[in-house]
């Protein structure tokens, strides 16, 4: 027998291999699972969610993350119960997409805002859990603070200095010419940074943080959506209502109304 015909080739190598990774799997003791290496990854947040979209497993950044201190504060919760309306519909929106089999969703912006209005920006990768026949259960996935998985990646200093000045200035009439001369870019470099770290242009990043402001905005009793429009640094309430719509999915009239609906239930 030759050398070549000894020598198993790649099917029974990659068979091989799927062999001793199912039984390594197989024979892991449950306090040595992968799970307890995830407590010790420094800033990020890991969870897994049922195919009902029941959290199962949080690593304790994550659980501190959303103002609890125990598991069981957290498992068996969805995200209604453990983040204001907003975020809920969004992370159950990018949820559903997982579970429905369209694929990972990577690199997902997703905002935030402090007790002073001020907008922080946190990096979210979605991964589908799959059975052994290959069907969708669940979704796995991670959360970092945007600043920190930017330096992770070793993001440009540039694209640093446009999010610090879109932090700043967003209610205000922001366009991307400004921006990249703020910076000191020109716009073509700017929207291929911005399109290389975030997979959309500088004008849809700020939309999409404009209308995420919106939702914000909406949820008070009193808000006007004509006055929310305005100082957004939209031109008017049919400009909000259009990219509200795109982005959303739903008008901001029926935004609100749902959510005084969800408040009264």
């Amino acid at each position: 027998m030759t050398q070549a015909a000894r020598s198993p080739g790649p099917a029974l190598e990659s068979l091989a291999l799927q062999r001793a990774r199912m039984r390594l799997l197989g024979s892991l003791d449950a306090a040595s699972h992968f799970g307890s290496l995830l407590e010790h990854l420094p800033g990020i947040s890991f969870f897994v969610k049922d195919h009902k979209l029941r959290l199962l497993f949080a690593n304790r950044h994550f659980i501190e993350s959303v103002g609890r201190r125990q598991p069981n504060e957290v498992l068996g919760h969805d995200d209604f119960s453990l983040f204001p309306p907003r975020l809920a519909e969004n992370f159950r929106r990018d949820d559903l997409e997982v579970l429905r089999g369209n694929g990972p969703k990577l690199n997902i912006v997703e905002l935030f805002f402090n007790a002073q209005g001020i907008p922080d920006w946190f990096v979210t990768n979605k991964l589908p859990l799959h059975s052994k026949r290959g069907a969708v259960i669940g979704v796995m996935g991670t959360t970092q603070a945007l600043g920190q998985a930017m330096k992770d990646l070793h993001a440009s200093q540039s694209v640093q200095r446009a999010l610090d000045h879109i932090r700043r200035h967003f209610r205000q009439h922001l366009r991307v010419a400004d921006l990249a001369d703020a910076i000191g870019i020109s716009a073509r470099q700017l929207h291929r940074k911005f399109m290389e770290a975030f997979g959309c242009s500088p004008q849809t990043f700020i939309t999409k943080l404009r209308v995420q402001a919106a939702c914000e905005a909406l949820q008070h009793a009193d808000a006007q959506i004509s006055a929310v429009a305005t100082s957004l640094g939209f031109c008017d309430q049919s400009a909000l209502t259009l990219h509200f719509h795109r982005h959303m999915g739903i008008t901001p009239l029926h935004y609100q109304r749902r959510f005084r609906l969800r408040q009264q239930a």
